[in-house]
């Protein structure tokens, strides 16, 4: 890794152990032995990171990438590359003011993001991510940008056509119209209330309501500072994700890995008549800790037609304006009293489509060459009024399931989509 890898590591355990050690620590023991508590915890935490930068390497033997480590229990992690489907250039803060990256590797079934080589020039970051696709056989036909550290000049544009730019007065805008957005002013006036009933502050009672607000705004915050800037190409057959303002990230997605389009409709973007599309893609563990590390970002806030042309790009004849969708039986009702009209799925030349919900519309699109299996499920209440639900699922993990059907229907309808499936398999390309 690079030389500087060791203090990029130490200075996050800084953060932890300052963080870690309170402000009652400082209290009782003062600014004189706290100042030498945290010095002493950072070079323990410096060392350590300069011996595992010491004894972490990596090298590619013919179609494997093997990164050793350990200085006790060595530990050598063999990749095979015919599993690789994405390489990532993420630069963190620190990253970008010391001009390296990070190097992350999702592969096929991998329960987390897998080899994560922390830290490497930008240069190298670069080539070694061409060198990876290659061995792999998904060569780019030009590395991607790679965003320049501050103070220094732009990087080319990439390669590739532009498919869309999200501006970012749309995307602060979109937060501003969210549930949390809404409900602050209301948490703001009730805390003022309180203050004025008491007539006084308590440090509990401004701890508590720091703290309720900062719950209160941090999703909407992260998703500014993870779409910040967001854009989206088209390079051959995958597409290019470029996003992040704190942390700037560079992912690349197969277009033949996609397994699912989730489409959603949040009620307060309905009055400008935004949605926003998200990407099931094989190969990305839903399992990953940090929902950020999976590329299922295809469009974070945009109109109607911006949607169809994105989505025409990687389903090419699909149009969401003409998708079909039918109603479950009359007595689904007993079962959904507001939403029955709003639940509905079809089947389209191309996709199985389903929809679903009251308040936040969504809708899911699955290309029958990515169903790996359907299902056909009953609860209790269901047998009661002979409804089943049709599950059809894929790598990803989540597919789309048609609600409510009618008992013969469903089974009609799980035949059908079995049949599709086999046939858009078979089917070249």
């Amino acid at each position: 890794m690079h030389p500087l890898s060791p203090a990029l590591h130490g200075a996050k355990s800084l953060v932890v152990v300052i963080a870690g050690l309170s402000w009652s620590t400082l209290s009782r023991v003062g600014f004189g032995w706290f100042a030498v508590l945290v010095a002493i915890f950072v070079l323990g935490a410096t060392v350590l990171s300069v011996v595992s930068w010491w004894n972490t390497g990596y090298h590619v033997v013919g179609r494997e990438l093997r990164v050793h480590e350990g200085l006790l229990w060595r530990r050598t992690r063999a990749i095979p590359l015919e599993r690789l489907q994405a390489v990532e250039v993420v630069r963190p803060l620190l990253a970008q003011l010391t001009g390296l990256a990070e190097l992350r590797l999702e592969v096929v079934g991998g329960g987390k993001t897998e080899a994560p080589l922390a830290y490497l020039s930008v240069a190298e970051a670069t080539a070694l991510r061409q060198r990876l696709l290659a061995v792999a056989g998904r060569a780019p036909e030009a590395a991607p940008p790679v965003p320049a550290a501050p103070g220094m000049p732009a990087p080319p544009a990439p390669a590739g056509r532009l498919l869309h730019a999200v501006r970012n007065r749309d995307l602060l805008v979109s937060q501003l119209l969210t549930p949390q957005a809404f409900l602050l002013p209301f948490g703001l006036a009730f805390v003022a209330a309180q203050f004025v009933s008491e007539g006084s502050w308590s440090f509990i009672a401004v701890a508590s309501t720091l703290t309720a607000m900062a719950g209160v705004v941090l999703q909407p915050v992260r998703r500014v500072l993870d779409d910040w800037s967001f854009r989206l190409d088209r390079d051959g057959d995958t597409l290019r994700v470029r996003n992040g303002l704190l942390e700037t990230r560079v992912q690349t997605v197969p277009l033949h890995r996609v397994q699912t389009i989730g489409v959603t409709w949040p009620l307060l973007w309905r009055m400008k008549g935004w949605l926003r599309l998200r990407l099931e893609v094989a190969g990305y563990s839903a399992a990953e800790p940090d929902d950020r590390n999976r590329p299922d970002r295809l469009l974070p806030v945009g109109d109607a037609h911006t949607g169809e042309l994105v989505v025409t790009e990687v389903l090419p004849g699909v149009r969401l304006a003409a998708l079909p969708a039918t109603l479950p039986p009359r007595r689904a009702r007993w079962l959904r009293p507001l939403s029955r009209a709003k639940v509905g799925a079809g089947l389209d030349e191309q996709v199985f489509v389903a929809r679903s919900g009251l308040l936040t519309r969504r809708l899911t699109l699955v290309p029958y060459a990515r169903i790996q299996s359907v299902r056909v499920t009953q609860g209790p209440a269901q047998r009661r009024l002979r409804l089943a639900t049709v599950h059809a699922d894929t790598a990803g993990g989540s597919g789309a399931a048609a609600l409510d059907r009618d008992l013969a229907e469903a089974w009609e309808l799980a035949a059908e989509l079995t049949a599709r499936a086999h046939a858009a398999r078979r089917r070249p390309g």
